[in-house]
């Protein structure tokens, strides 16, 4: 690939950033002479506890104790524990950064419907609900949960119910009742919270039957309460507990404080879910200060998020950056949470919203932005765009094509950050950063404190090549635990059962030589044929230039003894795939990568099949093709579209 440079940030911006800021700080305590981000960045893997310490006071983190120890490792990795003295509360810190009269939270629906809260009146509605879940006997380590849109309420009950020290877990109501009780009923929640309907392209969805559905088989439920969008039926055998009502009657005086219980910093704060394509979902449990501070040092040292300023991501709550982005709370910024389809009414919905609500931090997936790169829209020459100054995209590997059509069609002077983690550590291994340069087709680094690498086949850390992306040395936010997981077998499966002592994250990545990723997809769908190891997005990357193709995904089949590329192509509209399509798709992968990246077989089909967050599933199609039952179709957010894969002629020839 080669190095074209994007975007580079003005020597003004990099002096008066926050990066810069915590770097000149980390000196003055330490007596060094870090000059720059990759000074920074080796520093703070080199000497793991003084710079989480220095992320702690910068972010000027509220506790009640802090305590004299930053980590206490037990001579294993898996064992480390952070701050294990300290004690806090994770919604006391959401809460108490912003001024009473700044907005907090800003919930615009499709249909244009606005509800905005300053923080004064987000904590007064936080001190209620908490006040009606203590009286319900809601206590530390209790699980609530949460089977709603990406709502004001939401952001409040989460809140409430950390607030109490209680543990907060949620799902979207897209969702079906199958893919709930997968996850709410191994965690067993004593609280549920549900809405009655949800807005999606125009259209009205009830969900006050899969409500009933859901409720009636959670025998751990003893409240149950409705934050009603519309004026739903809710006669039932189920005694409903209507939000604004608890609102009203549990209402606390303005000059009452909230009840914070503090927790330890390795306490449970959510309970999120794996994917779930390969069975039932794995229950991974975050603690209250890895994720705090993990949040914040890439909210405020790689984002550069400020006090006031708005930011905004694409997400549901079923989706682990609606948990990042809630977090933003805790630098006094400005939230805008956004429910419904991201094209309706039409495709510049979200750069609208961009100029309407003056959003500096624009958070999207990879799959939106190639998106609008198909429907060839150009906000550049529509939209202002003056406040935007970060573009963050996730979720998939960004092409190098959609880096051109950024700051081609959208704005020159962006920042674009395409980072990558997982709900395994609710955060980034690898982020942006406002004080470095974009290249295009790369992520700009490895996060601070994140001592990530590059192994190759022997467990060797190589830079410039390909490998297995593994983290050697421990980090806050690393899950504390999964749910009844006795002995932590499933823990150590999951993350450090390939190498030892070692954090084995499952993605293919390259380092650059000046310190960027490139990512290549997951490990475990990394394709073999001949022996040879290739990146799915290798492929991708090629084939999504073309004009005729909206999307792609490839596999390997196992064929005669050996390993077949099969590349699935979902066309533009009006195309067909025909003998000089496939010349052409086979020639412009042949051209920029390889022989051995070219498909053997390319099939076209109608859709292809993606999680609810928004990313493909190889390895469900590729057990499809061979046979095997997907156990979990629930996980999907278009389960139908894995039948087209189903005894496909075109694959047994």
């Amino acid at each position: 690939m080669p190095d074209i440079k994007c975007w580079q940030p003005a020597e003004k911006d990099i002096e008066s950033s926050q990066l810069s800021n915590f770097r000149h700080a980390v000196n003055q305590k330490h007596g060094l002479r870090l000059e720059n981000y990759n000074h920074l960045y080796d520093w703070s893997i080199s000497e793991i506890e003084s710079f989480w310490d220095m992320v702690w006071i910068y972010c000027d983190v509220v506790a009640s104790e802090k305590g004299d120890d930053v980590l206490v490792q037990s001579g294993h990795m898996e064992a480390a524990k952070f701050f294990p003295q300290a004690k806090l509360n994770f919604a006391k810190n959401l809460l108490c950064k912003g001024g009473a009269d700044d907005e907090a939270l800003v919930f615009i629906r499709e249909d244009g419907a606005t509800q905005r809260l300053t923080y004064a009146q987000l904590s007064q509605q936080v001190a209620a609900l908490a006040n009606f879940l203590r009286h319900s006997g809601v206590v530390k380590g209790d699980r609530v949960a949460g089977y709603l849109p990406n709502i004001n309420e939401t952001v409040v009950a989460m809140l409430a119910t950390t607030s109490l020290g209680a543990v907060w877990s949620s799902c979207s109501p897209d969702f079906g009742v199958q893919g709930v009780l997968d996850r709410f009923a191994q965690i067993e929640p004593k609280i549920i919270f549900v809405t009655d309907a949800y807005f999606y392209a125009g259209k009205v969805f009830d969900v006050m039957e899969k409500n009933i559905a859901i409720i009636e088989q959670l025998e751990t439920v003893e409240q149950v309460i409705l934050a009603p969008l519309l004026n739903s039926d809710i006669s039932s055998e189920i005694k409903w507990n209507v939000f604004s009502e608890i609102l009203s009657t549990h209402a606390i005086d303005d000059d009452d404080e909230i009840e914070y219980v503090d927790v330890a910093f390795n306490d449970p704060l959510y309970i999120m879910f794996s994917s779930g394509t390969t069975g039932v979902p794995k229950c991974i449990v975050h603690g209250v200060g890895g994720t705090l501070l993990q949040h914040l040092k890439e909210h405020r040292l790689h984002v550069g998020l400020q006090a006031k300023e708005t930011i905004y991501y694409a997400t549901t709550c079923g989706w682990m950056m609606w948990n990042w982005l809630i977090t933003a709370l805790a630098s006094g910024s400005r939230l805008i949470l956004y429910d419904g389809a991201l094209f309706y009414p039409k495709p510049e919905k979200l750069f609208d919203l961009i100029d309407q609500e003056s959003i500096s931090v624009f958070g999207v997936s990879a799959k939106y932005l190639d998106a609008l790169r198909n429907k060839k829209l150009s906000p550049i020459d529509s939209h202002d765009l003056s406040s935007l100054k970060t573009i963050l995209s996730t979720g998939s590997p960004l092409l190098p094509e959609t880096f051109d059509y950024v700051y081609q069609s959208i704005k020159q002077k962006v920042c674009l950050s395409s980072i990558s983690g997982g709900t395994d550590i609710v955060s980034c291994f690898a982020l942006g950063c406002e004080v470095l340069p974009v290249y295009r087709g790369e992520l700009q680094c490895r996060g601070l404190g994140m001592a990530v690498q590059a192994w190759d086949e022997q467990a060797e850390s190589v830079i410039g090549k390909k490998g297995e992306l593994v983290c050697v040395k421990p980090f806050p936010s690393m899950p504390v635990a999964f749910w009844h997981d006795e002995g932590r077998v499933k823990y150590h499966a999951a993350y450090f059962k390939k190498y030892s002592d070692v954090w084995c994250h499952g993605d293919y990545i390259e380092i650059t030589d000046r310190g960027g990723v490139l990512i290549y997809g997951r490990s475990d769908a990394v394709l073999n044929p001949g022996g040879v190891r290739i990146g799915t997005a290798e492929i991708y990357r090629q084939v999504e230039q073309l004009d005729e193709i909206n999307e792609s995904l490839i596999i390997g089949q196992q064929w005669h003894d050996d390993v077949r590329l099969v590349l699935f192509v979902c066309l533009a509209e009006s195309v067909v795939l025909d003998d000089l399509l496939e010349q052409k798709i086979r020639q412009q992968i042949r051209c920029n990568t390889t022989p051995r990246h070219v498909p053997e077989k390319i099939i076209s089909v109608p859709d292809i099949p993606k999680t609810r967050s928004g990313k493909i599933v190889e390895l469900a199609v590729r057990d499809v093709v061979h046979g095997e039952t997907i156990k979990n179709k629930e996980a999907l957010m278009n389960p139908e579209a894995l039948d087209y894969f189903k005894d496909l002629s075109e694959l047994y020839t």
